[in-house]
């Protein structure tokens, strides 16, 4: 094989967050781990993708305990009990004997649409989170919220003229799976200086701007809380959002994988399309929606173990039967991923014996995560140049910088972008890993890089300090 002989549609494809700096990031993780000199600093911070227990983020006891006991099922043996017992919380216990009634064995195939049982806890929470009835049958259960996205846009794509809808500055699984698809990317630009807001105007521009190249524009890809910006949509921005899609007649794709990442609530609360939907009665009920959601955000930040499901709502039941048949061709999402998605959905309740450092967990990496959000935003804000939007949610910041006129010189030189020299140059001189803004896309002649907020709460007036010192150097270079 070669580059000139393989499909197309796979070079011309990038993932930025796992692109040269991260490999950059590595090589200079294996170079520390061997003890070779000259390296400024003793450890890769890697805030280039919301990987949170990477960075130290704890897990669930909870979820880490019940995950263990189906995984090795002997621990529930009656012979075993009196052991096990003195380890485990009675509640994990008795959720661990459920689920593998309903499982049989972790390492055997499950149902490819998903474990009954889980699909039906997770129509249960969404029934719950938002007054509105949701079926189990309409729920397909993920290996992370990644694959769904993926599938939905490769059903959705069936020519090479068919665009889809996404909002600039984006997260690269959707630049990276339309191209990937042979389709076409429809951009509409969020307003940095609205706090990245979303307006039906500029969706408006975008879509007829698509129309006019003769494209067969065809779904609306909306990310909220946003990456990666962090903002949050209004009620009323939401229903706006539904309104347009109706009159487009186009399948609304809604990324809700940082629903519990809301750090403003009182202003910022989060709420979900289904509910939106919902509440606008059966004028709109022909509209299609799909919503994502995972394990690996939030405050479970299970990235590793791949969970997450996808709601049809509003789709028919033939094209639901295709999904299926498509997720059969993989055979099912891993099982333990899925378990992940159950206790995600399904945590301890009040007056279960884990109930309280559950809450007390939970809590804690919320609390952190909200101050370290407004820590990292004063900090960029700080810095010459820079500016930086507040966090209203997910994991990330996406801080302006107005580069000099010879940083710019020296990124056409070498042929890359001004933001990726910039933050090529942060991690050569200082370890820690962020992603350019160009990949993400931009507004042309703007430059931004993306960072995570998630270093431990501990480490982060280093990882500011090193940061600011970096930035006063490269800017008066």
């Amino acid at each position: 094989m070669t580059l000139e002989s393989i499909n197309p549609s796979v070079v011309a494809c990038e993932y930025a967050v796992r692109g040269a700096l991260a490999i950059r990031a590595e090589e200079l993780r294996d170079e520390i781990a061997a003890g070779q000199p000259g390296i400024p600093f003793d450890r890769i911070v890697s805030c280039n993708i919301g990987n949170p227990q990477q960075l130290g983020q704890a897990p669930i006891t909870f979820f880490r305990q019940v995950s263990a006991l189906v995984e090795y099922p002997p621990l529930l043996k009656a012979e075993n009990l009196s052991v096990t017992s003195k380890i485990f919380a009675k509640d994990a216990i008795e959720r661990a004997k459920n689920l593998l009634k309903a499982i049989g064995s972790t390492g055997a195939y499950t149902h490819s649409q998903g474990i009954p049982l889980i699909r039906q806890n997770v129509a249960n929470f969404i029934h719950e989170r938002d007054g509105y009835p949701a079926d189990p049958d309409d729920i397909f259960l993920t290996a992370g919220a990644s694959p769904g996205v993926q599938l939905i846009l490769q059903t959705l794509i069936a020519h090479k003229n068919v665009g889809i809808m996404i909002p600039v500055p984006q997260y690269p699984l959707y630049t990276a799976s339309i191209a990937l698809f042979n389709g076409n990317p429809v951009p509409y630009f969020l307003d940095e200086e609205d706090t990245w807001g979303l307006s039906v105007e500029e969706l408006q521009r975008s879509i007829d701007v698509a129309k006019a190249q003769g494209r067969d524009v065809r779904a609306l890809c909306v990310i909220n809380p946003g990456n990666p910006t962090g903002s949050c949509l209004s009620v009323d921005n939401m229903k706006k959002i539904v309104e347009f899609c109706h009159k487009e007649k186009l399948v609304l794709l809604a990324d809700e994988v940082y629903q519990t990442n809301s750090y403003m609530p009182k202003d910022f609360p989060f709420h979900s399309f289904k509910k939106v939907l919902r509440s606008m009665g059966p004028d709109f009920s022909d509209l299609e929606l799909i919503s994502f959601h995972s394990i690996s955000k939030g405050m479970v930040g299970e990235c590793g173990r791949r969970g997450g499901y996808y709601e049809c709502t509003g789709v028919s039941e033939e094209v639901k039967e295709m999904l299926y048949k498509v997720a059969s061709i993989s055979l099912c999402p891993s099982a333990q991923g899925q378990i992940l998605v159950d206790l995600m959905v399904n945590p301890p309740k009040r007056g279960d014996e884990s109930y309280e450092l559950y809450r007390k967990e939970v809590d804690g990496i919320y609390e952190s995560l909200k101050r370290r959000a407004h820590l990292l935003a004063q900090a960029f804000n700080k810095l010459d140049g820079v500016t930086c939007q507040p966090a209203q949610g997910s994991m990330y910041l996406f801080p302006q910088i107005r580069l000099p006129a010879n940083a710019i010189h020296a990124a056409e030189s070498a042929n890359i972008q001004p933001d990726a020299l910039y933050c090529m140059e942060l991690l050569n001189a200082t370890g820690v890993c962020v992603v350019p803004g160009s990949g993400f896309h931009q507004k042309s002649g703007t430059w931004h890089f993306r960072s995570t907020f998630l270093p431990p709460e501990k480490d982060m007036a280093d990882f500011i300090a090193r940061i600011a010192t970096f930035h006063g150097e490269f800017m008066a270079r």
